[in-house]
């Protein structure tokens, strides 16, 4: 298996990430359980076995080999012990991925479709991933749970790899941060538009841009970005409104 896994190994290796033999049979049995439940259930168009490592599993860890600090220290440490939350999850990416290579990590997997919290709960038993007791899955939508005071001002990092744009995802996210807190926002390398448009949700809801590092991922010719977003203030208890209202009236 090690010898089918030589091309994930190989593009961590160029990044500085050394995957160990658990990680790479976690990560196994995670493919082996999306592509089996995508059968009947719509996780995700990606199913190859080598589109789905670089466009999922490794993606999914750019943060750690992507994105810095203004002092230049990684805004997520493999060894770290942060409380993350990783807004609208789908299959587990980027969350189940960063829980495989970051094991301390008190993270939350927010979902709001009842089928694929199930299919997390599935993941979750399978790869061990609550042997520590740092892991919570969430069935509920962002802007209600953003509400909830065990979750409001929570968290020292949230991530999504959402497809909605920056200014919407924003408002979604930095209710759940602590002041001086990260929201890590994946998106594709053309961003400068969202980022023109998500001057004044920032100035709202009390956040600036921190960062914007871009990258291609290993491997491959795709060029990523992540959207670094850090909360500089208390958010507004207007906010997040209703989700048809943030899709219909970004701020």
């Amino acid at each position: 298996m090690r010898d089918e896994w030589k091309g994930f190994i190989d593009a961590c290796a160029t990044v500085g990430i050394m995957p160990d033999p658990a990680q790479i049979d976690a990560l196994d049995a995670y493919y082996r359980i999306l592509t089996e439940k995508n059968k009947v259930m719509n996780l995700t168009a990606i199913t190859s076995f080598e589109d789905v490592w670089k466009l999922h599993f490794l993606d999914s860890l750019a943060i750690l080999f992507a994105a810095r600090d203004e002092d230049g220290t990684p805004i997520l440490k493999q060894t770290g012990k942060e409380t993350v939350l990783d807004i609208g999850t789908g299959a587990g990416f980027p969350g189940v991925v960063l829980k495989i290579f970051c094991p301390g990590l008190r993270l939350t997997l927010l979902d709001a479709q009842e089928k694929r919290v199930l299919f997390l709960e599935e993941v979750a038993e399978a790869l061990s991933l609550r042997k520590d007791g740092e892991l919570r899955i969430v069935h509920a939508r962002a802007e209600d749970l953003a509400r909830d005071n065990a979750h409001r001002a929570r968290y020292d990092l949230a991530v999504s790899r959402a497809v909605a744009k920056c200014a919407v995802l924003t408002e979604y996210a930095v209710p759940f941060l602590k002041r001086g807190a990260v929201f890590a926002a994946y998106k594709s390398s053309a961003i400068e538009e969202e980022l023109s448009e998500s001057t004044r949700a920032l100035q709202l809801l009390g956040a600036e841009i921190a960062a914007v590092p871009r990258y291609t991922l290993p491997g491959t010719d795709v060029e990523r970005s992540l959207v670094c977003i850090r909360k500089t203030s208390e958010t507004d208890d207007r906010y997040p409104r209703r989700a048809s209202k943030i899709q219909k009236s970004p701020l």
